[in-house]
């Protein structure tokens, strides 16, 4: 597959919500980036260092429960291809699974595919958007 591909396959698996094939896209050892403090936040735990392919799926995993999966959606603006670098620019929306408060947020995720596998995953999002929509459950309990 190319970089292209395999993008397009990411983007597919991550809309489908099935964390296992999504994570086998990714290489054993992988190159993580948040837009995020180091130290995250306490209301989006799983925003943490990661490295690998069963990083990817608890990831994955972990963004389904903290969410209304069927509420969520992502468009993408534009993908973005030079050799094995891609990024994808676009904006999401995740709906909080404790307080059902939906919110959205611009992203850019730059990618490195090497052998058909994800080999860099970092993510540019509005981190404060996100820490405010969950810390509502946190006043709400």
């Amino acid at each position: 597959m190319t970089t292209r591909d395999t993008v397009q396959e990411l983007l597919r698996r991550i809309g489908e919500g099935d964390a296992e094939r999504t994570a086998g896209l990714f290489a054993e050892s992988c190159d993580w980036k948040y837009s995020w403090p180091e130290e995250g936040h306490p209301a989006v735990p799983w925003i943490k260092p990661r490295s690998s392919r069963d990083d990817a799926a608890e990831l994955f995993r972990a963004l389904a429960t903290y969410h209304v999966p069927e509420l969520n959606s992502t468009s993408v603006a534009r993908i973005l291809v030079d050799g094995d670098d891609a990024v994808v620019l676009g904006d999401f929306v995740q709906t909080v699974e404790a307080t059902g408060e939906a919110y959205t947020s611009p992203f850019a995720l730059h990618l490195t595919v090497e052998d058909g596998r994800i080999t860099r995953y970092h993510i540019y999002e509005d981190s404060l958007t996100v820490a405010t929509a969950h810390s509502a459950q946190r006043r709400a309990s």
